[in-house]
């Protein structure tokens, strides 16, 4: 029987293939933050899925929620130093995450000039507009914005100028699922893989998941026929005994990626140590400037340390048990009442694709 496709019109097809395999209880991870929305929006996790006795967890795919709390705190005790002279640019929902002293934004109604950008070449025109400025963008983000950040780089050379930095917080997928794929206390049958992320990565990265760890992974789009889909492939190779990688996002992801886009990556940025809020140090899963492009890091030019620990605690807020895949967001007590996205505790609150808030906005009942 041939395997069904995410095309228009094959939702129910998918489904019906679904309901004609065993039941079996499985834990599955989606890892992409715009999976948890998606999955939210497809309505499936306490209907399919609970019926055929699938856990599906969400993992650390967030990027604002991965953002180590002390790296916020850099950015806006920088921002606070020189309120004249210095401009700290930022994407929005890092705006409200919180720091262990304070937010962004709680540093620009402390006077601090933050200003927020929808990309990261908004800062090359920004710079621009104020040459008397330093302008400072912190890049957050996965291998999807990436590229964009080491072409606002490579333009701000070719500009020549004088007048930006970033302060690289980049994180990278694959030594994070290593670090997922080795936790004991997880016990997870399949991961649902990022779309987005394998648009620039591709498909064979993720093989080690099936070869050296035994899990299958499905790399999905974002329809909820995407994600159906995902889970009829991580239940037939269970039922299989089979554990592989499955791309089931041909029509964006390619096997190999884009290599362009890996080209100018490398270009730019080498890998680090990095801290992920809640989750700690993980090995070469960040990034910093090369050599060459050492005037554009923030770090140096404003004799900042990389923060590979952070060891302050966040008092009762579990976002680190949440981001792997330790905890439903329910089942912690402060959710829904001294955390809610009007007035977050937790990272995961504050990011539209944080576990925490879609639990929140959509319901823990779809």
């Amino acid at each position: 029987m041939n395997p069904p496709d995410a095309s228009r019109g094959q939702l129910k097809d998918i489904i019906k293939r679904i309901r004609e395999l065993p039941v079996r209880p499985m834990k599955l991870m989606e890892v992409c933050g715009t999976h948890t929305v998606a999955v939210f929006h497809a309505g499936i996790r306490n209907t399919l899925l609970a019926e055929r006795g699938i856990q599906l967890v969400s993992g650390p795919g967030c990027p604002v929620c991965v953002t180590a709390a002390a790296e916020i705190d850099d950015l806006s005790q920088l921002a606070l130093r020189d309120t004249e002279r210095i401009i700290v640019t930022a994407y929005g929902d890092l705006f409200r995450a919180k720091g262990h002293q304070m937010s962004l934004a709680e540093a620009r109604a402390s006077g601090a000039r933050v200003k927020l950008v929808t990309s990261a070449f908004d800062n090359i025109r920004l710079a621009e507009e104020f040459p008397e400025k330093q302008v400072v963008f912190f890049g957050i983000g996965f291998e999807t914005t990436q590229p964009g950040l080491a072409h606002t780089v490579l333009e701000a050379e070719r500009r020549e100028l004088a007048n930006f930095s970033v302060y690289v917080s980049h994180k990278l997928v694959i030594p994070a699922l290593k670090v997922l794929a080795e936790d004991p206390r997880l016990e997870l049958d399949g991961f649902i893989l990022p779309g987005h992320v394998s648009t620039i990565i591709g498909e064979k990265p993720y093989a080690f998941l099936a070869t050296e760890y035994g899990i299958p992974g499905v790399i999905a789009g974002f329809e909820s026929a995407d994600i159906v889909l995902a889970v009829y492939h991580l239940l037939a190779m269970q039922e299989e005994g089979q554990p592989r990688i499955v791309n089931a996002y041909p029509r964006a992801v390619r096997p190999c990626g884009n290599q362009r886009a890996q080209e100018m990556i490398g270009e730019v940025f080498e890998p680090i140590d990095a801290c992920w809020r809640g989750i700690g140090a993980i090995p070469k899963s960040g990034h910093r400037l090369r050599e060459r492009f050492t005037r554009f890091d923030a770090h140096k030019r404003f004799s900042l340390q990389h923060i590979v620990e952070d060891e302050a605690g966040f008092g009762m807020c579990r976002c680190g048990d949440v981001l792997r895949g330790l905890l439903s967001p329910p089942d912690c007590g402060l959710f829904g009442t001294a955390c809610t996205p009007d007035s977050p505790l937790g990272a995961c609150m504050v990011s539209a694709e944080g576990a925490c808030s879609n639990y929140y906005r959509f319901g823990q009942l779809r």
